[in-house]
């Protein structure tokens, strides 16, 4: 059939795709009205076709046709018309069929490997006709193009002799007739915004002494106590008293205690977190690592999921340098006592054109509707597939990656509800083969994906995802009010309407979402929207100041003293603002800096949270997991305003009672006969009582929490 080497897509009168293995799609735009006519051919044999039925659609006629030799990926097929029209068959629905998964996917290794002779380069790309590797010299100029290999499963590899560590490449991908420039998706090592990729010798990032397994302790999930932190936020405000401001080596600087409170990552082991939540540091697209003047994003826009991101390092051009700084962080973090979970986003790519998965296997990685237009769950323009094999592999081998290489303690999947529950038990399962101990949890949000709703990984399934956690949205809304309606309030803010839900949510939620109560983390503040504070401001906006840090206090305090796993976002414990900003996700550093003067200046409420963390990890009957264990919870009658119970510490013949009276009246609560120490007043908390009482019944002041201990 001739030479269809220069074909150039400029004919309108069709175009075509494989739909599945033998049914090719036509979209028939005028002057053709014989469909009989069509012929195929791969270059070298013409294909019989069949008409298996048409229809109009609009102004085009969508024409089905079928072949009796299956698609095999990686040729270019042409159909041609009898008119002299032809086009080329671009690959389409196909890549999404079952089928297609189970011929094609590839369970090996992939990206770059360091050999005697140079490197080994591996790339996945079934449907590409041609892929060169392209090697370039550390002044970015082309110096070498070295063809792959098709192999079988869609692998693409070739050794380069001669090309070892350091060496800089791209791969070029021929498909559906064109051929794009990529990054491997795979690649470990990268240039400033991740434009080629480094062969990387991983073990030159390891700073002195690394040992990614060396890490603290832990029991047990519900021993947890989270506390949610942005990288450059932490350490940017010009007070922060820390010299790599906004850079991951802020984490690893040791300054003196100031007005009797550590600074940097002393503080927040101080403050008694038992886990530093990052939100992402994965490769992002929303900052330009080039630049020098200052940029913000959070960071929920992935390019590169096994390349730390580089505006947090102090040198972006170097690939070594970000990853040897990541690691410093999470040895200093370890050193510490301290556990780390990485904020991870699987769920959606920067931009779905550009992404390096689209350009090499257009049409697999990602999901669309019946009309052929990618799925929007996620609300940014796309959804990745993860119930396809390839993308689900992708997860797996990044998040083993991220636990090995780095020495991570935990995953929060962003919009975990749009994965499917089988990756999910697949991630836990990879996870458990290294360490049981890793936490993995996310938000389990029904969204509007093309996925059948019984396969998500949403918290109305979390009973099918055992130790997997979920974000507790019952918890966030009956204690601080509605999410979407920001002048609601919930029990801390005077709805006592939702008194028997909060019950409930200080049982882990056990009865109605979860298999134990370590499955719920609690919270009333993170990242996304208001900041609690700021949400009392417009919930409650002719409320006193001392009032609604009252509220605050009270809602913080049903956050740590209930069983789950409590999360707190960097700042609530003194009173964070964003100045109203619901969405800061790229809002510049006045808005979303972590405040070190507002921590100082209200002390006193930071070590009333410090205290309230200090009963909890002290008393273990606060930390409960197991259904089983939740009989020794009573509740108390109370009035509507409070909510009042007492737990019995097993073994130790102690019993807690924990008060939460939400109203603007005080109370009398009847807690029981016997001498109690008071821990915790509302003001103050900790371990070392405060004072003592024998009355059997104590009076709680409005919006105030009362935590008391009574030994038998």
């Amino acid at each position: 059939m001739g030479n269809h080497s220069n074909y150039h897509k400029d004919s309108h009168a069709f175009t075509a795709y494989w739909d599945d293995f033998n049914v090719i799609t036509v979209m028939v735009e005028e002057g053709i009205n014989d469909y009989r006519e069509f012929i195929l051919t791969d270059g070298h044999l013409d294909i019989k076709l069949e008409i298996n039925g048409d229809f109009k659609l609009g102004k085009k006629r969508v024409v089905s046709l079928l072949t009796d030799t299956d698609y095999t990926p990686g040729t270019e097929y042409y159909l041609k018309h009898a008119s002299g029209e032809e086009s080329l068959v671009m690959t389409g629905k196909v890549v999404r069929t079952k089928g297609f998964d189970e011929r094609y996917h590839y369970d090996g290794d992939l990206g770059n490997f360091i050999t005697k002779k140079g490197t080994l380069f591996k790339v996945w790309a079934p449907t590409a006709s041609n892929v060169i590797v392209n090697i370039y010299n550390d002044s970015f100029q082309k110096v070498n193009e070295i063809p792959m290999l098709r192999q079988e499963r869609g692998l693409w590899d070739c050794e380069a002799n001669g090309y070892g560590e350091g060496t800089l490449y791209t791969y070029s991908v021929r498909v559906n007739g064109s051929t794009k420039e990529v990054v491997d998706p795979y690649v470990k090592a990268a240039t400033s915004n991740c434009k080629f990729g480094m062969v990387a010798d991983l073990a030159k990032t390891n700073p002195q002494n690394w040992d990614p397994t060396s890490k603290p302790t832990h029991a047990k999930p519900s021993d947890s106590i989270i506390y949610e932190l942005h990288v450059r936020d932490f350490s940017i405000q010009s007070k922060s008293g820390l010299k790599y401001k906004g850079k991951y080596k802020a984490f690893t600087e040791e300054l003196p205690d100031k007005d009797g409170i550590p600074q940097g990552l002393n503080y927040i082991k101080w403050l008694g977190a038992t886990h530093v939540e990052l939100l992402p540091i994965m490769d992002f697209g929303s900052v330009d690592e080039m630049k020098a003047d200052p940029q913000y994003n959070w960071g929920y826009d992935p390019i590169h999921y096994f390349v730390p991101e580089g505006s947090y390092s102090t040198d972006s051009h170097h690939p070594y340098t970000r990853i040897r700084e990541v690691k410093e962080m999470v040895a200093a973090i370890h050193n510490k006592g301290l556990r780390v979970i990485m904020d991870v986003v699987y769920n959606h790519v920067y931009h779905l054109e550009a992404s390096n998965l689209e350009k090499i296997v257009p049409g697999y990685y990602f999901r669309y509707d019946h009309g052929g237009k990618p799925s929007n769950g996620t609300g940014v323009g796309n959804d990745t597939a993860s119930e396809r094999k390839m993308m689900r592999k992708l997860m797996l081998d990044s998040v083993t990656y991220w636990a090995k290489e780095f020495g991570v303690d935990g995953f929060r999947f962003d919009l975990m509800g749009i994965h499917d529950k089988e990756t999910m038990k697949e991630v836990r399962y990879e996870i458990d083969c290294i360490d049981p101990t890793i936490l993995l949890f996310g938000e389990g949000w029904h969204l509007n994906t093309i996925l059948p709703d019984y396969r998500k990984a949403t918290i109305s399934h979390a009973k099918e995802l055992p130790r997997i956690g979920f974000f507790n949205d019952r918890f966030r809304d009956s204690v601080k009010g509605k999410l979407f309606d920001t002048h609601s309030s919930g029990f801390a803010t005077g709805n006592f309407s939702v008194k028997e839900d909060v019950k409930k949510c200080i049982m882990g939620s056990i009865d109605d979402y979860f298999i134990t109560a370590s499955q719920s983390v609690n919270y009333v503040e993170c990242h996304d929207n208001h900041t609690l504070w700021d949400r009392l401001s417009r919930s409650h906006p002719h409320s006193s100041e001392e009032s609604k840090h009252q509220m605050h206090r009270l809602a913080s305090a049903i956050t740590i003293l209930s069983q789950g796993i409590p999360f707190l976002h960097a700042g609530q414990e003194f009173f964070r603002t964003k100045n109203g900003v619901e969405n800061s996700y790229k809002s510049p550093d006045r808005v979303n800096k972590f405040d070190w003067r507002r921590l100082r200046a209200v002390k006193e409420n930071v070590t009333y949270i410090k205290g309230l963390i200090e009963i909890r990890k002290y008393f273990s009957a606060l930390r409960m997991a197991e259904i089983h264990e939740m009989h020794s919870i009573q509740f108390i009658d109370t009035p509507d305003s409070t909510i009042a119970y007492r737990i019995t510490q097993e073994n130790s013949g102690e019993t807690l009672v924990v008060v939460h009276n939400a109203g603007h009246h005080s109370e009398w609560v009847y807690i029981g006969e016997g001498e109690k120490w008071i821990l915790a007043d509302g003001i103050q908390a900790g371990v070392d009582p405060l004072d003592k009482t024998e009355d059997s019944s104590i009076f709680v002041a409005p919006l105030n929490t009362v935590v008391l201990i009574k030994i038998e």
